[in-house]
């Protein structure tokens, strides 16, 4: 293509010169008179331009010229000369064979008009690298040299090769076209990232060749270079051949085909589907390009590098990779249940806890309030929830958590209240909003502070001010299968989804618990050793009696394992009196569980008390005036008794169903001189045996006590009812009493 475009701006300077030549009518006017060439113009495709602007025609082959001169004849005959101008009559020089003129063709009618005609030139291999000048016959024997001018001047220009050698050269740049071609597609598409994923868990195969890549992929943008400079290299090399073994179209469609087909289509085919193996087993020719092309290509790629920056290569977000792995379902080797895991936690960022809690009405929840009795017991046992959430007085107002396994050590014959057990555990309550995300939820459910969370949002509608409303409730387990994309369902689930209701197939596991409300001929209150420990907590530091410098700990701790723990139930038909203002009594009481009402004063001041209250204190105290006596001292007369009695100022009755300890005043003297027997004995005799002793004579003392006629102590049945005792009486002891906190006090 450059060569035509020179010899067309040669063709326009040798048509300026003709026109210029024409103008001087001197001249003109002097050669009219004889046959003149003053131009040689190109006709035929194979016909060129040579050094300093001659003709050129290729060796062994026939050229067509243009003859532009003055009455040039149709046979009129030309030969070439290699003397030059000096020789005018070319008598000098080597000369050429002589080649006739045809189409001559007259630009005007005139005489001393311009001609043109044609001549078909054949130059063999003799007169390469020559200068040939015209020689025309102007008569018969008489031949004249038409001047040296380059435009009057043939070359003869050699092939550039060897025909077998353009061949073989045509075949390999071929070759290399194509690979240049197809490693461009096939080294360049294996990203980075891709050669690392091969490098790890490629075959054997695909790992060695990634490893032999990835280090001249890393340069990137000199690669890419070096790949196109060849191509080009090559496609031009190639482009040159094709034009040197033909000429016009022909030269065109050869090279077209050549580099479309196999430099192109074929390679990239090919390079597509096998470019790491190729890639691998080509390294050298790739490295050895690239130390050829290196003062083009790396200044090149560093300037590409400044301006995109460095090459990250592939990478996939959260929706890509999901999409990835579905539409490649069909090719890859995982099973179905490891796609919904991926997927479950690619999708874990997306969604809501709103999108897999449990809503608040279909959530088993217990009141405060409620009481762990047989039949709340087995109703847990029912649903099979380890986790329930824990109200008071309205279903959105979630106080507290129970666990299944806190139930552990509760008896449902305590019948201990719901509040008693919550309070002790205290589990800690999670509360998240409606747009948290289930990996946000999954992080906070690993730190092991809950496995279960309250979804509330902040409601604003209508008027007044924005509040937290309560949606439901979400677990561990409901991350867990929006991850696996499945449902868990354990030996105690009733529904394969709470949320669907949608019911297990098998009933088999249900069970049948009423065996386990047998009870036994004899009903004895109990209490659950945490109830059993916080009492003997508060007894010994709270509770002066009780107190070290009183009774020993080992003393306290015998006498709560006897009967002295009783229930009380709330009558409907009259009311429960524990004490009544100005009755005396011999007793003391502590509340374990339920409520009372107290009315203290003459102005009848009235106040609830609950849990760990205690009333009657005076009635111990007043044995303590007598604990110095020896333990073989004779029993208080019925008279002494009487004057030992405590007579509150107060009333206390049941609100509720009541569990109380109650301690008589013989049962303290008792433990009294139990405590004073252990400290004296030292061991010569177990602690164990002087407390069942001492207790053996209170109990006969509590049967067979005074029978007066104010009936002043009043002993209680086993179940602990105790009724109005009457009587008034304007002495007013200081009564302590505490409820939770011992430091709260009311005179």
């Amino acid at each position: 293509m450059e060569m035509e475009c020179r010899t067309f701006r040669t063709m326009q300077s040798l048509l300026l010169s003709f026109i210029l030549c024409l103008s001087a009518n001197n001249i003109l006017k002097m050669e009219a008179q004889a046959s003149s060439v003053i131009a040689i113009i190109k006709e035929s495709e194979n016909v060129g331009v040579g050094t300093g602007g001659t003709v050129a025609v290729e060796q062994d082959t026939e050229s067509v010229i243009k003859l532009a001169g003055f009455d040039l004849r149709e046979g009129q005959e030309i030969l070439f000369t290699t003397a030059g101008e000096e020789d005018d009559d070319c008598s000098s020089g080597e000369k050429t064979e002589s080649f006739s003129i045809e189409s001559v063709v007259n630009t005007s009618e005139s005489v001393d008009s311009g001609t043109y005609g044609t001549v078909s030139v054949k130059l063999g291999s003799r007169w390469n690298r020559e200068n040939l000048y015209i020689c025309l016959k102007v008569e018969e024997n008489r031949l004249k040299h038409q001047g040296s001018e380059p435009w009057l001047t043939v070359t003869v220009e050699p092939p550039l090769l060897p025909l077998w050698l353009q061949i073989m050269l045509i075949a390999v740049l071929l070759l290399f076209s194509g690979l240049f071609s197809g490693l461009n597609l096939g080294l360049m598409a294996l990203d980075p990232t891709e050669l690392k994923i091969l490098q790890n868990c490629g075959r054997g195969s695909e790992k060695k060749y990634a490893k032999q890549i990835s280090p001249i992929r890393k340069t990137g943008n000199y690669l890419l270079c070096t790949l196109l400079l060849g191509n080009v290299l090559v496609n031009s090399t190639l482009t040159v051949l094709l034009d040197d073994l033909s000429s016009g179209l022909f030269a065109v469609i050869g090279a077209t085909a050549g580099i479309v087909i196999f430099g192109e289509i074929v390679p990239q085919s090919i390079c597509s589907r096998h470019g790491l193996a190729i890639g691998a087993r080509t390294l050298l020719i790739t490295k050895f390009f690239m130390v050829l092309t290196f003062p083009i290509s790396w200044p090149i790629s560093k300037i590409l590098d400044l301006i995109l920056g460095q090459e990250i290569g592939q990478v996939y977000n959260r929706e890509r990779l999901l999409e990835l792995i579905k539409v490649t379902d069909e090719y890859n080797d995982l099973q179905k249940e490891e796609v919904d895991m991926i997927s479950g936690a690619l999708e874990l960022k997306r969604k809501t806890v709103l999108d897999v809690m449990t809503p608040l009405s279909d959530c088993f929840m217990l009141d405060e309030d409620a009481v762990l009795d047989f039949k709340t017991v087995t109703d847990i046992m029912h649903k099979g929830f380890t986790r329930i959430p824990v109200y008071s007085k309205t279903r959105d107002n979630i106080t507290a958590l129970l666990f299944v396994k806190d139930l552990a050590f509760v008896d449902p014959d305590d019948c201990t209240p719901l509040k008693t057990v919550v309070k002790f555990y205290k589990h800690p309550i999670n509360f998240v909003f409606d747009d948290t995300t289930l990996d946000i939820m999954l992080t906070e459910f690993k730190r092991g502070e809950s496995h279960m969370a309250i979804v509330n949002r902040v409601n604003s509608e209508g008027e007044g001010d924005p509040f937290y409303e309560v949606l439901g409730l979400v677990t561990l387990e409901d991350v867990i299968e929006e991850l696996i994309k499945a449902d868990i369902v354990d030996e105690t689930d009733q529904y394969v989804d709470i949320r669907t209701k949608k019911s297990r197939r098998d009933h088999n596991y249900r069970r049948d618990y009423s065996v386990f409300a047998e009870q036994d001929d004899v009903i004895r209150p109990k209490i659950t050793p945490q109830l059993a420990l916080a009492t003997f907590q508060f007894l010994s530091t709270e509770v002066k009696p009780f107190q070290r410098d009183y009774l020993s700990e080992t003393v306290l701790h015998r006498l709560l394992q006897q009967d002295i723990i009783y229930n009380e139930n709330l009558q409907e038909d009259e009311p429960t009196f524990l004490f009544s203002n100005g009755k005396a009594v011999d007793y003391f009481i502590m509340i374990l569980q339920g409520r009372v009402e107290v009315t203290i004063g003459k102005e009848n001041l009235i106040f609830e008390q609950g849990p760990f209250a205690y009333f009657g204190q005076q009635a111990l105290m007043s044995q303590t005036d007598n604990s110095s006596m020896s333990p073989a001292s004779t029993p208080s007369t019925p008279g002494s008794m009487r004057s030992n009695l405590f007579k509150p100022d107060f009333t206390v009755r049941l609100l509720s169903d009541t569990q109380f300890i109650r301690v008589t005043a013989s049962q303290y003297r008792a433990a009294l001189v139990a405590t004073k027997m252990e400290q004296e004995v030292q061991g010569t005799e177990s602690s164990s045996d002087v407390f069942s002793h001492e207790w053996q004579k209170a109990q006969k003392k509590s049967t067979a006590g005074d029978e007066e006629p104010e009936k002043a102590v009043e002993a209680l049945p086993n179940n602990g009812a105790v009724h109005d005792l009457g009587g008034s009486d304007d002495d007013s002891p200081e009564i302590k009493l505490l409820h939770k906190d011992p430091n709260e006090s009311v005179a």
